[in-house]
């Protein structure tokens, strides 16, 4: 979610304004912390009145649920659609490790907002956090059942592992002030994860079988 405060008094559509007023919210919420935001400072940075403001979202914490609704479904998207693009394994870790490290470059506030809320001790936000972090764990170990022939239980522990060293690394790499460049810190956790997971072989590498190339270059 991009872009700039529209001019007071711009007309918008209901879905264009909704997008412009969570992207206000996104800032002051990243800059002040839920506890210390109010919606005036909200409705000043979208440059709209608060009766606007409160057409849309009916108090404060509905608008910093719909936020983390947002960037926990952009976050979900982007691992699901890496795994999903290729058959390929290690090209599948290398892509779920740049979901993690593409989210954190392109949306630094939103991260915070998703993994280092203070507002992290409600119940239902720290849920949609949690349902997020489930959706992307069942992604990676849907992929690392069928291939490599585990059940549900041990493909889980390893997807818990992929995207828990995707998340902390990418969460370093922006804290560090991104002092190790994009593409050069995905290959270096990309690589670390693949030394493990190739172990696990594809369900088809047998060596018995013709078909096989015996290798564990393509382990789940």
């Amino acid at each position: 979610m991009t872009g700039t405060a529209t001019p007071r008094g711009a007309r918008l559509s209901r879905g264009a304004r909704r997008a412009q007023l969570l992207l206000a919210a996104r800032d002051v919420f990243a800059d002040q912390g839920y506890h210390a935001a109010a919606m005036d400072d909200i409705a000043e940075r979208a440059g709209v009145s608060k009766p606007v403001l409160y057409q849309h979202f009916p108090g404060k914490l509905e608008l910093y649920q719909a936020l983390l609704t947002t960037y926990a479904e952009e976050l979900v998207e982007r691992v699901s659609g890496a795994i999903d693009r290729t058959q390929d394994n290690k090209e599948r870790v290398q892509a779920a490790v740049a979901a993690y490290f593409d989210f954190v470059a392109g949306e630094g506030r939103a991260y915070r907002l998703v993994f280092e809320s203070d507002l992290r001790g409600d119940a239902e936000a720290a849920a949609l956090v949690e349902s997020a972090l489930d959706r992307c764990i069942d992604a990676v170990a849907g992929a690392v059942t069928t291939d490599a022939g585990l059940d549900h239980d041990r493909a889980r522990l390893l997807a818990v592992g992929l995207v828990g060293l995707s998340q902390v690394g990418a969460q370093y790499w922006l804290d560090s002030e991104q002092r190790v460049p994009r593409d050069e810190a995905v290959a270096l956790m990309a690589s670390l994860a693949w030394r493990g997971i190739a172990g696990f072989p594809k369900l088809n590498d047998n060596p018995e079988d013709p078909g096989s190339t015996g290798s564990t270059e393509q382990g789940a």
